[in-house]
């Protein structure tokens, strides 16, 4: 396997992980070998023929204005058998975060932590106060409503959030209890479910929330097709909510904030709906697999998830910046190390679901990196 050198900066340089675009221009030919357990993809879809179809029309679809948001938006409901006056599309849902804070969000927000970095950073820059509820790593960073709902009122919050499941440890509330949730806090000025990665749940058979955002008076719900879709490079995504809720925030956004390739992709996905159910059971096999060979190396904590990720510990003194600049350099692996997510330290990885070839390839470098440093660390026996 080819080895490069990359001056490792690059990592220090944003609050989030570099882009695999930047990643490839600094690796140069090494690029082509690159795994990508850092972004969190759908791996298995669109199909092939899907690229195929898009590859044919790239021309027309590059060329030539999307329809507007609406339009888009109505075809997406009417696929996902959703009220299209209950639907606001947007170009990633890190817009729609951006306008949830200026539309909503006028003193406080309830965040817990660690989390998706966007739900504090957004309202932190915008001067607000954001009341952060540490999950404890303890209890696995499962969130404990009763408990976050006493910390909310005991802090005076005005806008909470939930990310179900939650990024980046993957943990999941049932239905119920986020409905229970937002029952609680019904007097509040606005409750965020952020459902990026819902569709990965297996433990529950309809484990959205959406139904009852339409019809709460301060609900909303976040969804991520980019995640879902394997698609992250058209950044589209949408919130459900009562129909004034999300009237409000379509006409606040521009009226061509969604690009032809995310129309080309939401109008081919009736098609193949069958392909996408496909692609989220394999996904689910190849997480269960993968939690398996990373309990193997004796080196780490792995934590349950129901996303397509799986956050990990390493033990002792190793930190995750060293464990990703190797896999990077010796392996060609990408891995997300989580020293700058509020709530972790820099022992903690997230790591993206991935096919059973990849997985070993990742499994090898690490069990590499943690020989390496046995060996230079034993002490060396004198006759």
């Amino acid at each position: 396997m080819r080895h490069s050198s990359m001056d490792t900066d690059v990592f220090r340089q944003t609050a989030h992980s570099p882009s695999y675009f930047e990643l490839s221009r600094k690796l140069g030919e090494g690029a082509r070998e690159l795994v990508d357990f850092c972004i969190p993809c759908n791996p298995y879809f669109p199909s092939q023929e899907m690229f195929q179809f898009l590859g044919r029309n790239l021309e027309s679809v590059l060329k030539f204005y999307p329809s507007d948001a609406g339009a888009i938006a109505g075809q997406l409901s009417s696929v996902l058998g959703l009220n299209p006056a209950t639907v606001a599309m947007s170009n990633g849902s890190t817009e729609l975060i951006t306008w949830i804070d200026h539309l909503w969000v006028h003193d406080s927000i309830a965040v817990p932590i660690p989390t998706f970095g966007r739900w504090t950073d957004q309202f932190l820059e915008t001067g607000k106060r954001v009341d952060m509820f540490l999950l404890p790593e303890s209890d696995g960073f499962e969130l404990d409503l009763d408990a976050y709902v006493k910390f909310i009122r005991s802090r005076g919050s005005r806008v909470a959030v939930l990310c179900n499941p939650n990024n980046p440890d993957g943990g999941y509330l049932p239905r119920r209890e986020v409905v229970r949730f937002l029952d609680e806090l019904s007097d509040l000025d606005l409750v965020i479910v952020d459902e990026s990665f819902i569709d990965f749940v297996e433990v529950e058979r309809n484990p959205s929330v959406a139904s009852e955002a339409a019809i709460r008076s301060n609900v909303v719900v976040l969804k991520s097709l980019g995640k879902n879709f394997g698609l992250h490079g058209i950044r589209f995504g949408y919130m459900v909510a009562n129909p004034g809720l999300a009237r409000k925030m379509a006409s606040s956004l521009p009226k061509w904030n969604l690009n032809s390739l995310a129309e080309a992709v939401v109008f081919m996905f009736k098609e193949h709906l069958d392909e996408y159910a496909e692609s989220l059971v394999k996904l689910s096999m190849d997480r269960y697999r993968m939690g398996i060979e990373l309990g193997r190396i004796p080196e780490l904590d792995v934590f349950s998830s129901q996303a397509n990720f799986i956050l990990v510990k390493l033990s002792g003194e190793v930190t995750g910046a060293e464990m990703r600049d190797y896999l990077l350099l010796k392996h060609q692996v990408f891995v997300r190390e989580c020293s700058n997510k509020l709530g972790l330290s820099g022992q903690f990885l997230r790591l993206v679901v991935r096919p059973e070839a990849d997985v070993e390839r990742l499994v090898t470098g690490m069990k590499a990196f943690s020989q390496q440093r046995w060996d230079v660390e034993r002490p060396t026996l004198v006759s």
